[in-house]
């Protein structure tokens, strides 16, 4: 069944939300949260069980993207129609924007509130382990490819069928476990812009990296993908 596409935008602002407000908010409200705080495994794991839920309930009608870069590569592989990139690209911005504001209401919904770094992107001495640009942008970039390849291999015709969500939100969880020390971990465009409209004032001027890597990484993994790893069945 081919959904209108209105619909399809409206799946990728939904899941984009989601996925900034439950990872993101998982890194603001509850991985510090004294005594029982859930610490960076749990941080990476709010993150895979966005996509997970967000793939098997909004999958279906949009593809599940929710994520500029993802929607970038898999145009760039074949997968996706180039001339809808921009109502998607747009979607996903507008959903993660939106859960950035009402995470912000929230975190400031206390006396005293701090936001701190609000789960923004960076490098140097904005990095969670002080980590330089370009150990940052190699980061990205590799994390992304890799996270197009799995994507592509398991949305695959050959691949096992249902359990691409699975395999697609573990996959954001080890990059997560691996990456948030370097770059507090983008691989998503829309995902760092949100928080950067409302954190700390340096998140926007360092946001053209988490832009030019996870999609110069997204390109990457879908070339590798296409060169090395296809199909005819794919």
């Amino acid at each position: 069944m081919e959904h209108s596409t209105y619909k399809k935008w409206s799946a990728e602002f939904i899941g984009t939300f989601w996925l900034t407000l439950g990872g993101c908010g998982s890194a603001v409200l509850a991985a510090a949260f004294p005594g029982v705080g859930i610490g960076l495994l749990g941080v990476s794991l709010a993150f895979g069980l966005t996509v997970v839920t967000g793939a098997y309930a909004l999958g279906p009608i949009s593809g599940g993207h929710f994520n500029p870069a993802v929607s970038i590569g898999l145009a760039a592989a074949g997968r996706f129609k180039a001339g809808q990139l921009p109502g998607y690209i747009v979607s996903q911005v507008l959903g993660a924007i939106a859960a950035a504001g009402v995470l912000y209401l929230i975190a400031t919904g206390k006396p005293g509130a701090d936001i701190g770094g609000f789960a923004t992107n960076g490098y140097g001495e904005h990095s969670p382990g002080k980590y330089g640009m370009t150990a940052a942008l190699i980061s990205e970039v590799v994390m992304t490819a890799v996270f197009l390849i799995v994507i592509l291999g398991a949305t695959a015709k050959r691949a096992a069928a249902g359990f691409a969500g699975m395999a697609i939100g573990l996959c954001l969880t080890l990059i997560h476990l691996v990456s948030i020390p370097v770059t507090n971990t983008s691989v998503n465009p829309a995902r760092s812009t949100g928080p950067a409209l409302f954190g700390p004032s340096y998140a926007v001027s360092e946001l053209w990296l988490f832009w030019v890597a996870p999609i110069a990484g997204a390109i990457i993994g879908a070339v590798i993908y296409r060169a090395l790893l296809s199909s005819n069945d794919d």
